[in-house]
């Protein structure tokens, strides 16, 4: 079995932390919480907007359209977008996708993924059981980024990729902040989630947005909305005879409330940036890896 550095077992604390998650309607308050985020209701739309921007700090002097009142919905307002040239594009391999913090980030030992002290999970698990898939990335790197609710929420490619599938496989909706990571085995492979896989020069690499209480839906820029529907079974979508290319910094999708990003990279020579480490804050464009050795 593979051997993670750093990895006691979670406190008592952190497991009685999360056990109120485990008895909430955790998919009847995120149905609801979906209805209000999509609801055009005028004045409480606004007062909702304002309300959440004091509370988070959320900087919308970043906004395109920085003013409150101006979405007619708040799921606009949470999926706005920046003005342009907010959001540099460093000069590397592998650029940040979102903006957020990070929660862990490395090697994938065998076929391990690290996921907070004492946890860790499949990548067959994470991809949704898919063995073939999650071989291609067995001894590969990871990184896993949280969104929390004051971040920017669409999510970038951190290199051109040509799209070969979609999986969106059903799971729990668990809260994804760093407490819960820290209390819920497997979480990021339990919850709900949307895996795009793509090719890429340097070989394939897989962007997974993982769902959350709350978070109303996900995504894509080629799909458009993923989720609802919910029908509790695993649905794929295969691109493979199609050319649908993204470059490097192009929006690739967006959470409607927010949540995580979990990468996955093949095995090979992958230098995170030295500036990196967990619970550090990032923003989309900065440096995230090197490929090859320098």
């Amino acid at each position: 079995m593979a051997r993670f550095p750093h990895s006691s077992l979670p406190t008592v604390s952190d497991r009685l932390a999360v056990l109120p998650q485990y008895l909430m309607p955790k998919r009847a308050l995120t149905v609801a919480a979906g209805r209000i985020a999509s609801a055009r209701a005028g004045a409480l739309t606004t007062a909702l907007i304002r309300r959440f921007v004091a509370r988070y700090g959320v900087d919308m002097t970043e906004a395109a359209n920085p003013d409150p009142a101006s979405y007619a919905s708040f799921n606009e307002f949470f999926t706005r977008p920046l003005k342009p040239g907010a959001r540099p594009l460093a000069a590397a391999d592998l650029i940040c996708p979102v903006d957020g913090a990070i929660s862990q980030f490395g090697p994938v030992q065998g076929d391990q993924v690290f996921q907070a002290k004492g946890h860790h999970y499949s990548t067959t698990a994470l991809v949704g059981g898919d063995a073939q898939l999650a071989a291609e990335f067995e001894g590969g790197h990871f990184a896993t980024l949280y969104l929390s609710p004051r971040d920017y929420h669409r999510i970038h490619m951190p290199c051109e990729g040509r799209l070969r599938r979609m999986v969106h496989v059903p799971g729990d909706l668990f809260s994804v902040n760093p407490t819960t990571a820290r209390g819920v085995p497997g979480l990021f492979a339990r919850n709900e989630r949307v895996v795009c896989v793509f090719d890429g020069a340097h070989g394939p690499f897989v962007l997974v947005l993982v769902g959350a209480t709350i978070v109303g839906s996900m995504a894509t820029v080629w799909h458009g909305l993923v989720n609802p529907p919910r029908p509790g079974t695993v649905r794929q979508w295969d691109y493979a005879d199609q050319s649908i290319v993204l470059k490097q910094g192009d929006e690739m999708g967006r959470f409607l409330l927010g949540s995580t990003v979990v990468m996955l990279f093949p095995h090979g020579p992958l230098q995170f940036n030295p500036a990196w480490g967990p619970a550090r804050p990032i923003r989309m464009g900065e440096a995230m890896a090197h490929l090859g050795t320098r």
